[in-house]
């Protein structure tokens, strides 16, 4: 473990202890009274990171609820479990087009992010795109495909898939070889530029309910924010159409402008609860957050220059750089380098399948060599699961248009006619290209 210490031999220190996106603990020692911005440009200085703007800290409550660390407060005022202060480096915004990130170790960065995604289920993934974006992996960290040397049985020693089966491997390993040629950092912008066509790329999710009671998810993305029920997607709010987003204790408004089939705007209001006060806040500031990095220019300075959009609530503006500032207003380095850390390593499937045989000896052993590298707080999803899992016997591949069906030709259910409304059908049909989907007239104008 890295440990950063106190400037000056100060006694009364902050201890923090930070994992990184490859698994890596970062001890840092800071003054009692330092801000969550202390802490920030600590790490980014050790990582020497140039494109900060997409990046920040989390930490976990009580409740194992993860919030993002607030850069202009003090630390010891926002979490409450510690000394040490555990938290979480990672990706809080996902560039818009991963072709703009200008450095090689910014697009290395969002690669091992996008890995703990999927591997952690955050990140559905089809099954050849998912082979594919393996095949990116093996290729940017083990170079060119060598049947002479490397066998299907290497790709069993990575872990890519939460669901990963011995076809899957082979399959992997055949995508492997169509990847020769191309140079770390070519399989990573590859991997990159795959990754970001994926329905739920960069999607943060948070569960609300309805006036009538139903559950629902809203996702935060570049474009603005998604409503899904279950797993249906059944409606767009783009940014440039929401006109008000405010926070009232555990009540969230929203107020979206759309044309009617004459042309004419029409103000729609939806209300969305959450469980208590702080869940809504936090909601309510990550959708400021994102509408600002994403569709600003530069954040607004003074209260004469603040959008409508944001009338009551808090007095939280969001001061950090904007995507259109990272993009074009970013110093440029000559050169840099980095070394990729190599990525956890686990028993070969023959390897597993022999030591299967003393199962209690094996997890023992498995979860002792996990613990050192997963860190502190389990419930968090990094790149290497907290437990070894035994492979299955099952060999059987699941067809890949049997997936794609599963995650992108989804249809929405039947039941409770009258629960959805014709504004998000309409709007359906505007935002997604006139994709058609089934949602019922009365609901959503009732239950949200």
């Amino acid at each position: 473990m890295v440990h950063i210490p106190a400037a000056g031999g100060n006694k009364s220190i902050l201890a923090c202890r930070v994992q990184l996106l490859d698994g890596t603990e970062i001890s840092v020692e800071l003054p009692k009274n330092a801000k969550g911005q202390d802490l920030f440009d600590q790490i980014v200085y050790h990582l020497d990171l140039v494109e900060i703007e997409y990046f920040s800290l989390q930490f976990m409550d009580a409740l194992q609820v993860l919030h993002w660390l607030d850069h202009t407060k003090l630390i010891k005022k926002q979490i409450k479990i510690g000394p040490p202060y555990c938290l979480y480096f990672r990706i809080k915004f996902y560039s818009s087009e991963p072709n703009n990130l200008r450095e090689e170790f910014t697009r290395y960065l969002f690669v091992l992010q996008l890995r703990q995604d999927i591997l952690s289920g955050k990140l559905k993934c089809p099954y050849e795109i998912g082979l594919e974006l393996a095949a990116y992996c093996l290729q940017a960290e083990l170079g060119d495909c060598e049947p002479i040397e490397h066998s299907s049985e290497l790709v069993s020693e990575f872990r890519f898939n939460p669901n990963q089966t011995e076809d899957m491997e082979i399959d992997i390993y055949t995508q492997w070889k169509d990847c020769r040629g191309k140079s770390p950092a070519q399989a990573e912008l590859c991997y990159l530029n795959k990754a970001k066509w994926l329905e739920m790329y960069g999607v943060n999710m948070h569960i609300v309910k309805g006036r009538d009671g139903y559950e629902y998810s809203l996702g935060l993305t570049p474009t603005g924010i998604l409503v899904f029920e279950g797993s249906n997607k059944i409606g767009l709010f783009f940014w440039p159409k929401i006109t008000q987003l405010d926070f009232r204790k555990n009540k969230l408004t929203l107020v979206v402008i759309e044309d009617d089939e004459q042309g004419r705007e029409q103000e729609h209001t939806f209300v969305f609860r959450l469980d208590h006060s702080k869940a809504c806040k936090h909601l309510w500031r990550c959708a400021v957050e994102n509408h600002a990095f994403f569709r600003l220019r530069a954040p607004t300075q003074n209260k004469e220059e603040r959008s409508d959009l944001l009338r009551l609530g808090s007095r939280f503006r969001f001061s950090g750089r904007t995507e259109y500032e990272a993009t074009h207003k970013s110093r440029l380095r000559r050169t840099s380098t980095f070394e990729r850390r190599p990525s956890k390593r686990y028993p070969s499937r023959r390897h597993s399948t022999i030591k299967g045989s003393i199962p209690a000896k094996y997890g023992h052993t498995s979860a002792q060599s996990n613990a050192g590298i997963c860190g502190y707080q389990a419930p968090y999803m990094c790149n290497i699961p907290p437990v070894q899992h035994h492979w299955h016997s099952s060999n059987v591949r699941p067809p890949p248009h049997d997936v794609r069906q599963k995650y992108y030709n989804r249809t929405p259910s039947s039941e409770g006619n009258g629960r959805n409304a014709r504004y998000v059908q309409e709007q359906n049909m505007k935002n997604m290209g006139g994709r058609k989907h089934s949602v019922d007239r009365d609901k959503l104008m009732t239950a949200l």
